[in-house]
């Protein structure tokens, strides 16, 4: 309940409170970025201003304005708002802020907006004790999470709201969010000025993150004192670069980015493109993903999707993950590095998996085939009715005409070998053997 001294106190705290939280927006109309969740014409927006929010997930990644949106949302709408953060908060939090709903809703005709920041944290239990009182509109949740909804938050969570997707802020949108803070009473208020090349440094750093862009714009500000609207102080680029030395991307090594990074990682390596399979494994090694990890999908990709256009590229992926194992971050870096840029230049061919697949549907699909008797083992009574086994060995070319396959099935059934490297010449010479023989 507020107080005479609630305004005072609530001063108080902006006055100390990071450049981020003090520039959230007030408004749908101060919102930067997010045109697809919020812009005109879309369900947010319209549930927003009339009032007629159901419950919704907010899902993106970091500093793209989930919670911003939760506090646009506590600013325009006549129901109750209360927090809870899924960090420290427990199932009797949850009770209590549900059983105060139903009171205020029975009593008053007042609807409450519960926010749960981080929602994916909440165990199955805890997102288990919403449920009713989502279904039945004692509350209206909105979730706000990192990870993806669909696997890390209740199906029958989900099934009760809208999930509704925020992005990674454009460049543009950053330096928008970063001119308007340099400029507003409740930022920076003018005293500083920020330098083009400074913005763009910012912009750099941030990778789309709108509050890790007001956290530099803040730090860098910092290591000078204010000066004043007629005369501001400016802010360098340097300044950016000492306040932030290092950018930290995004990345979750058992999350969404993770798949995400390895996918574009192996389609790289794939696509022959050594400068983009370097650049995913660069993102990984900084992200602190584990070397073996890297190393095992090398090894899968060497078989997968070079294979014997140039059996090298698998002893390549073998020393790869060795080195991995044995060596560790930071120098096998460049073990990585160089098995990645080989099997990205090594000749393509899946002849291999497709090989395997097609003769794994034969014999989980087709009928049981028996082996020719003369392909038998020989070792036991009665083996030498089998007929005749013709030892390749025996004849002058290495080879000789004799069907391996089981009857109904002929050569070519699952090998379609490539028209690249080794495989080929190999296909071609053993194909020139035969004739010669």
């Amino acid at each position: 309940m507020d107080t005479l001294f609630t305004a005072m106190e609530n001063d108080r705290k902006r006055d100390v409170a990071p450049l981020a939280v003090r520039m959230r927006p007030r408004t749908l109309d101060e919102v930067v970025g997010q045109a697809e969740a919020v812009g005109e014409g879309s369900w947010l927006r319209a549930a927003i201003e009339n009032d007629t929010l159901s419950s919704v997930i907010l899902f993106g990644p970091a500093g793209t304005g989930k919670t911003s949106l939760a506090h646009v949302i506590a600013e325009s709408t006549r129901a109750t708002f209360v927090e809870v953060s899924a960090i420290g908060g427990t199932v009797s939090d949850l009770r209590r802020e549900i059983d105060a709903a139903e009171k205020r809703l029975v009593m008053g005709g007042l609807r409450t907006i519960l926010f749960v920041d981080e929602i994916h944290r909440f165990n199955r239990s805890q997102q288990d004790a919403l449920l009713h009182a989502v279904e039945d509109r004692l509350v209206v949740l909105v979730g706000a999470t990192t990870e993806n909804p669909f696997f890390e938050v209740n199906s029958a969570l989900i099934s009760r709201s809208r999930i509704v997707e925020l992005h990674s802020l454009s460049d543009d949108e950053i330096a928008e969010l970063v001119g308007r803070a340099v400029e507003d009473a409740r930022g920076l208020a003018g005293c500083y000025a920020l330098e083009e090349a400074a913005t763009a440094a910012i912009v750099t750093l941030a990778g789309g993150d709108g509050r890790g862009a007001l956290t530099t714009l803040e730090l860098a500000a910092g290591m000078v004192a204010p000066g004043t609207k007629e005369a501001p102080v400016s802010i360098t680029e340097a300044m950016v670069r000492a306040a932030t030395p290092h950018r930290a991307l995004p990345y979750d090594k058992n999350k969404d980015m993770h798949y995400d990074i390895i996918s574009a990682f192996i389609k790289s390596m794939r696509g022959s493109d050594p400068d983009a399979a370097v650049y995913w494994l660069a993102r990984m090694i900084d992200g602190g993903e584990d070397p073996k990890f890297i190393a095992r999908r090398m090894y899968i990709a060497a078989s997968e999707d070079i294979g014997n256009a140039d059996p090298q590229a698998l002893l390549v992926a073998e020393a790869a993950f060795r080195a991995a194992e044995v060596i560790g971050y930071p120098e096998c870096r460049i073990n990585l590095a160089q098995a990645a840029i080989y099997l990205a230049l090594a000749p393509k061919s899946n002849s291999a998996e497709a090989a395997i697949d097609a003769a794994l549907r034969e014999v989980r699909n087709g009928p049981v085939r028996k082996v020719p008797d003369y392909l038998r083992d020989r070792h036991r009574p009665g083996s030498e009715n089998y007929g005749e086994y013709k030892y390749p060995h025996s004849y002058p070319a290495g080879w000789v005409d004799q069907r391996y396959l089981p009857e109904g099935l002929e050569r070519g059934c699952f090998y379609q070998p490539g028209e690249r490297g080794w495989e080929a010449y190999r296909t071609d010479a053993a194909a020139r053997d035969r004739q010669g023989s």
